[in-house]
C-alpha cells in the first residue's frame, strides 16, 4: 500500500533555500522532503485506488482558481508539536479552500491537528535548534503564484517524489 501526500510545491529559488536551511539546522529528514505546503498529510492508499484519486484531484483542482502566496516570518507549533515553520502572510484562505476540496471523497482523512497552511523548516529537533530556526528565518520573505499542486508518493529510499501535477481553475 503506497503512502501518498498532496501538496503545493514551493518554487525555486526558495524551495532549495529553505530545504538547505532545514538541513543546516540538523533536520535529517529534509533531504527526502521537497519544500511544500501540505494539503493532504501522509495517507496510505490501495494501489487500485490511485486512478480514482487522480480523477478526484483533477476535479478538486478545477474548482479552485489560481492564487498568490506571500511567505513571511516564522511561527511554531510548540509546545504542542516540535515544529518551526515559515508563515503565510497571504494565501491562507485559498490554501484552506483548496485543502478542503482535496480532502473529500477518496481523500477524506481525519487530521491530527486543525489545518494550518505553513512551510516546515525545522521538525523534531532540540529546543536550541528550533529556537535558532525561529530566529534566523524571522526575516524570510517571498511571493509566488500558485497555479497547481502535486500528488506525492513516498519511496523508502528516495523520499517524497511528485508523480502528478494538477492545474487550478
Amino acid at each position: 500500500m503506497p503512502t501518498i501526500g498532496v501538496a503545493i510545491a514551493i518554487p525555486e529559488p526558495w524551495a532549495s533555500e529553505l530545504q538547505d536551511y532545514r538541513t543546516s539546522v540538523g533536520d535529517t529528514t529534509a533531504a527526502q522532503i521537497p519544500t511544500h505546503i501540505t494539503l493532504v498529510p501522509p495517507t496510505g492508499i490501495a494501489d487500485d485506488e490511485l486512478a480514482s484519486v487522480g480523477k478526484h484531484l483533477a476535479c478538486a483542482a478545477g474548482s479552485v482558481e489560481p492564487f498568490d502566496i506571500h511567505l513571511r516570518g516564522t511561527g511554531t507549533f510548540r509546545p504542542v508539536s516540535p515544529v518551526v515553520f515559515v508563515t503565510l502572510a497571504e494565501g491562507i484562505s485559498s490554501c484552506e479552500l483548496l485543502a478542503g476540496a482535496v480532502r473529500t471523497g477518496p481523500l477524506a482523512v481525519d487530521l491530527q491537528f486543525p489545518y494550518h497552511p505553513h512551510v516546515t523548516v525545522a521538525h523534531h529537533l532540540d529546543d536550541p535548534a528550533l529556537d535558532r530556526a525561529f530566529d534566523e528565518l524571522a526575516d524570510f520573505e517571498c511571493r509566488f503564484a500558485v497555479d497547481s499542486f502535486s500528488l506525492y508518493v513516498h519511496d523508502e529510499e528516495a523520499g517524497w517524489r511528485p508523480t502528478s501535477s494538477y492545474d487550478l481553475g
